[in-house]
């Protein structure tokens, strides 16, 4: 502290006078020493709020608050966020390799690693299934896929989420 009373500069606390002609002068003088709060490296997606100050950061860089002697110190990284939408339909159930769980209703779900989030539009549709018996005399041409069958057996043909299955008896 410099004492504009007598142009001294004091590094300690104490009782200093000053006597110029009759006048005197006293500084009761107390000095604190300067402290670090310490410091703060830390990450966020988009922006951070520095509990030190309230203060809101948009960017990376280094950053100091100083109260008094008081002087603390935040060196921040900011990564903007991203997000990745997938549609997606399936029959009765869909596994996402993102999370590895497995949805057997349609909806949005989302996942979130660091600052990147997945978005899964998903539609589930239920299977169905029809059955026809049929027989027929050497062959037969099932008007469900245009095939000709020559022997009995149990076909079936699927198309989206439905099912048609074919008993056939051929004589």
């Amino acid at each position: 502290y410099t004492w504009a009373e007598n142009g001294q500069t004091y590094t300690s606390s104490g009782t200093y006078t000053n006597t110029v002609g009759c006048n005197t002068a006293t500084l009761n003088l107390t000095i604190n020493p300067l402290t670090t709060n310490g410091s703060l490296t830390t990450s966020a997606c988009d922006s951070y709020t520095w509990a030190e100050n309230g203060q809101t950061y948009t960017e990376s860089g280094t950053y100091t608050n100083t109260v008094g002697c008081n002087t603390a110190t935040l060196t921040l990284t900011i990564t903007p966020s991203t997000t990745n939408t997938t549609s997606q339909t399936a029959c009765d159930s869909y596994t996402w390799s993102v999370n590895g769980q497995t949805y057997t209703s349609s909806g949005s779900y989302s996942n979130t690693v660091g600052c990147h989030t997945e978005v899964l539009n998903l539609t589930i549709t239920p299977s169905t299934t029809n059955t026809t018996s049929q027989s027929a005399c050497d062959s037969y041409t099932w008007a469900e896929n245009g095939q000709t069958y020559t022997s009995s057996g149990s076909y079936s043909n699927t198309v989206g989420c439905h099912t048609e299955v074919l008993n056939l008896t051929i004589t």
